[in-house]
């Protein structure tokens, strides 16, 4: 296994980590987990950097990166619509663009198509990993506010993930209309 791909796999494990400092309530856990989320936002940072400077790019990493960043973003949404914080709706938006361009990209794989993180991709990523920790920050310090906050970073999450989603469809439109 590549050192890119075992970073993964510590995002991967962080997950757990993560969903119980949410959820056990003590004093200031919100901002343990963000620490927690954070460190492992940076992972998929760091593991793609070594991957693509060191040649360690690999069909598992491939598939297994984004499904981490993935697995870590819902981990997240549904903390905060467990909470209160966030609308369902907003968390079906952000769960439904995940599992239609994850289906996308196993569609891409099974027709040779490796499917490259576009710009709106990244944009989505780097705004939901900003977003969250932002969210958490608010749940910890602002208590009094985090309900209308981050309600209102929800919003803007499901409008730049529809948008992404939106785009990766349009993209790749050749590729959904020619499969059988």
């Amino acid at each position: 296994m590549t050192t890119a791909n075992k970073i993964t796999m510590v995002r991967v494990a962080m997950i757990p980590v993560f969903l119980v400092l949410c959820l056990w309530p003590f004093p200031h856990h919100y901002l343990a987990s963000v620490i927690v989320f954070a460190i492992a936002s940076i992972t998929d940072f760091i593991d793609g950097y070594i991957a693509r400077k060191y040649n360690q790019v690999t069909t598992f990493g491939k598939f297994v990166d984004p499904l981490a960043d993935k697995l870590l973003v819902i981990s997240a949404l549904l903390v905060f619509t467990q909470v209160g914080f966030m609308h369902s709706v907003c968390t079906f938006i952000i769960i439904g663009r995940e599992l239609i361009i994850t289906s996308l990209r196993i569609l891409a794989m099974g027709e040779g198509v490796v499917m490259a993180a576009g710009f709106s991709g990244k944009v989505k990523t780097f705004s939901q990993m900003v977003l969250i920790i932002l969210s958490f920050l608010v749940a910890d310090f602002f208590p009094a506010n985090a309900n209308l906050l981050v309600n209102i970073f929800s919003y803007i999450m499901a409008a730049i993930t529809l948008w992404s989603g939106i785009d990766y469809l349009w993209r790749h439109r050749a590729l959904i209309m020619k499969t059988k």
